[in-house]
């Protein structure tokens, strides 16, 4: 027996409702990922959903250990600080790496083509 057989109802309906509601958000960060067309706009999907649908997860899994465990369990809170401190940092990160190439292709471009015209 693992401890979920033996779960409150009152505990058992929001682990399972934050699970559900944060499996739904990261699926939709996901589709947005694989739908949209190009990379800054695909960027965002991720970037805006990882927090929300990782925090609604580490929510679900710090009530369920603290209700089964019959004490306080916080590591989640540790883990959520870490995810929203660094998802939005790497996105940034990523996007600025992009406008950088982007801007340096344009740039070779131009060289090129004035080049030609000489």
């Amino acid at each position: 027996m693992n401890g979920a057989e033996s779960l409150p109802w009152w505990a058992a309906v929001p682990v399972a409702f934050l699970l559900v509601l944060g499996g739904f958000i990261t699926v939709i960060g996901t589709l947005g990922l694989a739908r949209l067309h190009s990379f800054y706009q695909r960027i965002h999907g991720p970037a805006i959903t990882i927090a929300l649908g990782a925090g609604c997860i580490l929510v679900a899994s710090m009530l369920y250990f603290s209700v089964t465990q019959s004490r306080l369990v916080i590591h989640e809170l540790l883990i959520s600080g870490f995810v929203l401190m660094t998802a939005p940092v790497v996105s940034m990160l990523i996007m600025r790496a992009a406008v950088y190439r982007d801007l340096r292709a344009a740039r070779e471009a131009d060289a090129g083509g004035d080049a030609g015209n000489s």
